[in-house]
C-alpha cells in the first residue's frame, strides 16, 4: 500500500526530461569538454544519468566526498578528493539537490582554489526558499518548495537513493517507521501517471549528502 500523503514530484519520464536539457545545455556551453564532479554520494545516481546523456563533447568524471560538522552550518571537510588535476579545465559541481547554499558556496571556493578555468553548478533539484547564501545552480532540473524528498540519490539514512522517482516524504514518519516507503519501489505511481507536481522541469539537508 502506497504511504498516505505521499505523491511524486518527478516521475520517470521527468527524470529522463530534466536530464536531457540539462545535458543539452552542458553540451551547448562547452563544446571543448567538461569534467564533472559529483559531490558524494547524492549526485551519483544523477550524475551517472548525466553523462550518459552527454553525446556530443567529451566528459570526464571526477568525484569530491565531504562530511559535515553540523547541520546547516556549511562547515565541512574532504573526505574524498578529486583525482585529476583541474587546472585550467571547465567544471561542472554536480549535485542532488541544492539547499541552503552553505555547503556548495565552499565547494565553489574549494574547485576554483585548484585552479579550474570555469566552475558551475549542475542540480537535479533546487530549493531556493531555504537559501541562506547566494549561491546560483546554472544547471537545474526543476525547482521544489520546503519539503522532504527522497529517490534518485536523495535519502533518509542512507536509504531510499535508489528509488527511480523523487517523491515528497514525511519526515517524522521515516523516525517512527523506516520502512514506510518501500511500496514506491513498485508501485505503478513511479512511472509516468499524471500527478500533482512540486515545481517545474522547465524551470543540503540530510537528504542531500
Amino acid at each position: 500500500m502506497i504511504t498516505p500523503g505521499a505523491r511524486v514530484l518527478l516521475d520517470r519520464d521527468d527524470v529522463r526530461r530534466a536530464v536531457e536539457r540539462v545535458a543539452s545545455e552542458i553540451e551547448r556551453d562547452f563544446p571543448r569538454g567538461v569534467v564533472l564532479v559529483g559531490v558524494l554520494k547524492g549526485a551519483l545516481v544523477f550524475l551517472a544519468d548525466l553523462a550518459r546523456a552527454i553525446r556530443t563533447i567529451d566528459v570526464q568524471v571526477d568525484f569530491l566526498g565531504i562530511s559535515r560538522f553540523a547541520p546547516d552550518s556549511g562547515r565541512v571537510r574532504i573526505v574524498h578528493d578529486v583525482t585529476m588535476d583541474l587546472g585550467g579545465r571547465d567544471v561542472v559541481l554536480v549535485e542532488d539537490l541544492v539547499d541552503t547554499g552553505l555547503t556548495l558556496a565552499y565547494l565553489l571556493r574549494y574547485v576554483e582554489g585548484l585552479g579550474a578555468a570555469r566552475v558551475e553548478v549542475c542540480t537535479l533539484l533546487d530549493r531556493p526558499v531555504r537559501r541562506i547564501v547566494p549561491v546560483t545552480a546554472r544547471y537545474v532540473g526543476t525547482e521544489i518548495d520546503d519539503v522532504f524528498v527522497l529517490g534518485n540519490g536523495l535519502h533518509h539514512h542512507d536509504r531510499y537513493r535508489n528509488l527511480p522517482v523523487v517523491i515528497e516524504a514525511d519526515r517524522a514518519l521515516l523516525v517512527t517507521d523506516p520502512d514506510a516507503y518501500r511500496a514506491w519501489y513498485t508501485s505503478p505511481s513511479a512511472g509516468a501517471e499524471p500527478r500533482e507536481a512540486g515545481g517545474t522541469l522547465d524551470g543540503d539537508a540530510e537528504a542531500t549528502a
